[in-house]
């Protein structure tokens, strides 16, 4: 029963026939018989018509299941995005992240990816452009107005993160071919609804079926980009020693809601339906004191356990954080939740912003966040070294980020946050296929810049 339920979502039809073509190619009509039968378990469509799709699919996996040639065929390592946490904001994904840069390689840029902040710079004259995307979060596919509110404002704190103002902001949105077309309405709305509350305008985009007609159900996915201009950056890599961290109230956002949702504490959802964020930073740009921040980021997915790890690893400095300090910052409903599901707070996004200053300027910062109606302390210290520690209670613990962010649903629960015990045979093979995906880069541009020649 289970089964079946998860297929009802969503299923990738191409995928399904390329697996098992690799199996046993010999039996299409065993497999259009299976194919079919999933088919007609999603689509409201006649057997006959679901054994002329199914054979149609077969019919295009098998002129793509085998090719040749760098740009056709592709890198494989060998490891899922599951198996190695990617996208669940732990040391698997920060791994993967890291190595992206070395295969993006040099660019140029003021900020890239190698650097691991949210959104890269470039500078134009004397000012910096601001670029980001967020996705949206998976699990909020079903509630398209809570996922276009939330990555909407995902988007705007990494441009502000950066001490840019947003200008303008681009949607991107596919959904499965069974979705309905109202999804993209209902998103929309939530997307312009954090436009409208900061004036900041959704411009254009972009709207698709995932994956055409190889991907039948009603899941959607997608991302919202947004851009700014500034002329003082606050990157995470401006940290510096003696520097004292600061972080307003926070409340989650998609992460939070998640969790809210998918354990039937849905009023929850209603705490995380704000833009109180967004106000702080408007504040410290309207008064002028971002010029005197080092460093600015939000409490995203991975929580402070991740950013810090970041902030440390790009800044190359020892974050000190005082626990005691964090928990009053977060919303009190959210951290009851939390605790009554044993979820780690410090592991999960909070919707908060972290503002990291000279302490000189502390006292000012503090006032002028406040007077905007946003919550916010002095919640650690900047020190030479590396790493992160967190002092509970009198007591100084190392202060990591588990193997996958804070188990926040039942299904992640499932998968744990411990590293696997093949987590360096892994990233052994990961290392390999970057490395080739590099290779193959190469011996691309060379072809192309040898026919330029001819």
């Amino acid at each position: 029963m289970t089964d079946i339920c998860m297929r009802m979502v969503t299923m990738d039809i191409e995928g399904y026939a390329k697996r098992a073509l690799r199996k046993d190619s010999s039996n299409e009509a065993g497999l259009e018989a299976q194919l079919a039968s999933r088919i007609l378990e999603i689509k409201n469509i006649n057997p006959e018509r679901a054994h002329e799709i199914a054979a149609a699919v077969i019919c295009e996996a098998k002129a793509t299941l085998h090719t040749e040639g760098d740009v056709l065929n592709p890198t494989l390592s060998g490891v899922s995005m599951g198996e190695f946490g990617v996208g669940s904001r732990g040391t698997g994904d920060f791994y993967v992240h890291s190595k992206l840069g070395e295969v993006i390689g040099q660019t140029g840029a003021v900020v890239d990816s190698a650097q691991l902040d949210d959104s890269g710079v470039v500078k134009i004259g004397n000012e910096y452009l601001v670029v980001t995307i967020d996705g949206i979060h998976s699990r909020l596919s079903d509630f398209p107005f809570l996922s276009g509110f939330h990555v909407a404002r995902a988007a705007l704190r990494d441009v502000y993160s950066m001490g840019s103002r947003p200008l303008a902001m681009l949607s991107d949105i596919h959904v499965a071919d069974d979705g309905d077309v109202a999804k993209i309405f209902d998103h929309i709305a939530g997307i312009t609804t954090v436009s409208e509350l900061t004036g900041i305008p959704l411009i254009t985009g972009s709207t698709l079926r995932i994956g055409g007609d190889m991907v039948i159900g009603e899941r959607m996915t997608g991302g919202v980009g947004a851009v700014g201009i500034t002329s003082s950056l606050t990157s995470r890599n401006r940290t510096r020693p003696g520097d004292l961290i600061l972080m307003t109230e926070g409340a989650g956002g998609g992460t939070v809601s998640t969790t809210a949702l998918y354990y039937g504490m849905h009023d929850v959802v209603e705490e995380t339906i704000n833009i109180r964020f967004l106000e702080a930073c408007e504040a410290l740009l309207q008064s002028g004191l971002y010029k005197k921040v080092h460093s600015m980021t939000d409490v995203t997915n991975g929580g402070i356990r991740g950013d810090a790890r970041e902030i440390s690893k790009t800044a190359k400095v020892k974050m000190v954080f005082e626990e005691e300090k964090m928990r009053t910052l977060v919303n009190p409903k959210v951290l009851s939740m939390l605790e009554a599901l044993k979820i780690d707070y410090l592991g999960v996004s909070l919707d908060a912003l972290l503002v990291i200053a000279p302490p000189e300027y502390a006292g000012e910062i503090l006032k002028t966040v406040r007077a905007a109606g946003v919550e916010i302390d002095i919640i650690g210290r900047v020190e030479e070294g590396i790493g992160a520690e967190i002092i509970v209670n009198g007591e100084t613990r190392d202060f990591a980020p588990r193997f996958r962010e804070s188990a926040y649903t039942p299904v992640k629960k499932i998968h744990g946050e411990d590293n696997p015990r093949d987590f360096e045979e892994m990233r052994n093979a990961i290392d390999r296929a970057a490395e080739e995906a590099i290779n193959k880069k190469q011996r691309v541009l060379e072809k192309i810049k040898a026919k330029k020649k001819s």
